[in-house]
């Protein structure tokens, strides 16, 4: 599982860019909408909902475009109406890929879905061909200079996480889904400076991936981000992190 704040930290600084030109607002309005329709507009008793405020606010979504998609959510504004939909596939090198979706029209998305894994090396798979690959898991990166290893430790921990490592240019902490708002909230009261904070899907095996194959994984990955009903897209591919960066452009 180690590594995995690679992709979260590229996909972060992405969705700082991308919600230049509303990419990543729309993904987290969905996200919100959705929420607010299924468990009801107050944060404090929908932890989902918090989770999707939470990286709302991660990719600086002004706080009356939350509210206004909290709202339609809850029918006191009209509103698209969307449904969750996954959809499970290999990529190149036979790396397996999770696409997490909220679509108005599955008719629509999965032939999206399935073009973009035929047009970059993939193939689309049925229900549950990948899913075992990966475990729910609730995943903060803190920089690097924010506190050292035993402060990080002695908070992520107490608070009730699973595991802190290092990974070079932070500290990765993995929690379990339903502990990820508590380990979250002591983090922050410590005063700890978090790059990433989010509900995720990690890969409990990898696919060692370089040159020629990672530049493929790349680019499928980055081809279904960029598709307008997937929501969040998750890889056991393992990309050396220098030549990630490089292909992200960072």
């Amino acid at each position: 599982m180690a590594g995995h704040s690679k992709w979260a930290n590229i996909k972060h600084r992405k969705a700082r860019q991308d919600a230049k030109r509303g990419n990543a607002w729309s993904k987290c309005s969905k996200a919100i909408i959705v929420a607010a329709k299924n468990g009801g507009g107050d944060p404090e008793m929908n932890l989902t909902l918090r989770y999707a405020i939470e990286e709302a606010k991660a990719a600086n979504m002004p706080k009356d475009t939350i509210a206004k998609a909290i709202k339609k959510g809850t029918g006191e504004l009209e509103g698209e109406s969307y449904e969750e939909a996954t959809y499970e596939g290999y990529g190149p090198n036979g790396v397996a890929v999770f696409v997490e979706c909220l679509t108005d029209n599955r008719s629509r998305t999965a032939p999206d879905v399935r073009h973009i894994f035929s047009k970059h090396g993939g193939n689309l798979g049925t229900d549950g061909s990948v899913a075992f690959v990966f475990d729910s898991k609730g995943l903060i990166t803190i920089k690097k200079d924010a506190a050292d290893e035993e402060k990080i430790m002695e908070v992520a921990l107490e608070a009730g996480a699973d595991d802190v490592t290092d990974e070079g240019d932070c500290w990765q902490v993995l929690t379990a889904p339903g502990d990820f708002h508590a380990v979250k909230t002591a983090i922050d009261a410590a005063g700890l400076a978090t790059e990433v904070a989010e509900l995720t899907m990690i890969a409990n095996n990898t696919v060692a991936c370089a040159g020629a194959d990672a530049q493929k994984v790349f680019n499928l990955i980055e081809a279904l981000e960029e598709c307008d009903d997937v929501q969040k897209v998750h890889t056991n591919a393992d990309i050396p992190e220098e030549e990630l960066n490089a292909l992200a452009g960072g």
